[in-house]
């Protein structure tokens, strides 16, 4: 492990920094101390089922914590869950979960490995897919590793049990898939699994059965699910409340800036490598009154759009911030968009529906009636408000989203 990682207390404290749960910490403390005395580097082992990603920063949680214990030189293994997506992780299903491709599931490991190689290093980070071993399982040994677990423990899971007593179907595959993942760790021989607080079930189960095939029980570790820019529910798409990772520079940074000053040291714990010795310090100092929450903000902006894009990109998207928001001005580099309009004009609503400023008439009408929407600079609140045919106007919806709108004439 690197020379440089520091005390066997402050590897501990970063590593754990943000975690939900630590299954055992002081199993974790000994493993540490075990691998700085043999320079061995502990295995650690993050499986990702390759279902179709929401690319946003909530994602990357569990993948910066994987940073973490490369940043310290120990193993992270990247598992592409290949043979149990072909399952169904039945985690937060109400329902038997449909197995995916293998088409789907090739196309959408692709984008996993996209994602998690903005922050690993990819020449140091394994990369596994679990049909090597899985898929080549005999029946028998299938047999001898359902043996490992029973229908009663398989019922204390969360999901399960609330199908169970609703009489909903539990497909027997399903116990299948907790099993798959617990042999996976088994295999892998790893002393530590990662994984969201719903898996929490999945990694306790291959902690259980590991010592039956003479492996050491990992250490379980999870991540919280990161809650949006609204600071009531967990970043997602669905929500509108999210940071996508391949956000432009500027976006990226407009929304995180529009984040509560509460929500900013979430963010610093969860999104950034700061130790939270380094955290606590930041927060004394605002509260001193010696830094604004402001600058705080700033600087947290400018380390998450570096991870994402670069420092100089950071620096363009803070002026610009400044600039835009500070001055009230208009963004440097406006976008334009044409939309065809007919000779007698064209709603307002229909428009911000053409340039994806609202997902329907409705929510654009939702928009106008909030006093978001603004026309040349100007407010609108009418919801029936008509541009004209051949009049170019600059359409702005909240602080973040602007452009030029061009109308043409609607082909007859």
């Amino acid at each position: 492990m690197s020379s440089s990682a520091g005390t066997i207390a402050e590897q501990l404290a970063y590593l754990t920094k943000g975690c939900v749960d630590v299954i055992r910490e002081s199993e974790l403390r000994s493993k540490l101390e075990l691998s700085a005395r043999t320079r061995k580097p502990l295995v650690v082992k993050v499986g990702f089922d390759p279902t179709a990603p929401d690319l946003h920063l909530g994602h990357t949680v569990l993948i910066r914590k994987m940073k973490h214990f490369q940043d310290l030189g120990h193993t992270v293994i990247f598992l592409i869950g290949d043979f149990t997506g072909l399952i169904g992780d039945p985690t937060g299903r109400s329902k038997t979960r449909p197995p995916l491709t293998r088409a789907q599931i090739d196309e959408n490991a692709e984008t996993y490995k996209r994602q998690a190689f903005t922050l690993l290093d990819p020449d140091r980070t394994v990369l596994e897919f679990n049909s090597r071993w899985l898929g080549a399982l005999t029946s028998e040994e299938w047999i001898r590793l359902a043996a490992r677990y029973n229908v009663a423990q398989m019922l204390e899971r969360r999901d399960f049990r609330q199908r169970y007593d609703k009489g909903l179907p539990i497909a027997i595959h399903e116990f299948l898939y907790p099993l798959a993942q617990a042999y996976d760790s088994v295999r892998l021989k790893a002393d530590v699994e990662l994984g969201g607080t719903d898996q929490l079930f999945n990694l306790n189960v291959g902690r259980d059965i590991m010592p039956a095939f003479g492996v050491g029980p990992q250490i379980v570790m999870t991540t919280p699910l990161l809650v949006g820019l609204d600071g009531i529910e967990k970043m997602a798409k669905s929500a509108g409340n999210y940071v996508g990772i391949t956000d432009p520079p500027d976006e990226m940074f407009g929304k995180l800036m529009s984040s509560s000053d509460v929500l900013m040291w979430s963010y610093y714990e969860l999104l950034t490598d700061l130790t939270l010795l380094e955290i606590g310090a930041l927060k004394t100092r605002v509260d001193a009154g010696d830094l604004h929450p402001k600058r705080a903000k700033l600087d947290l902006g400018r380390r998450i759009v570096t991870d994402f894009h670069s420092a100089e990109a950071a620096v363009v998207a803070e002026r610009e911030f400044e600039r835009r928001f500070a001055g009230k001005a208009l963004p440097s580099q406006l976008g334009e968009r044409v939309v065809e309009v007919p000779a007698s004009g064209a709603p307002l609503v229909a428009v911000m529906v053409d340039v994806g400023f609202a997902a329907s008439n409705s929510a654009a009408t939702r928009l106008i009636v909030q006093g978001s929407v603004r026309v040349d600079g100007e407010r609108v609140t009418d919801r029936s408000h008509r541009v004209a045919a051949a009049v170019p106007f600059v359409l702005q919806v909240g602080k973040r989203r602007v452009v030029r709108v061009s109308p043409r004439p609607a082909a007859s």
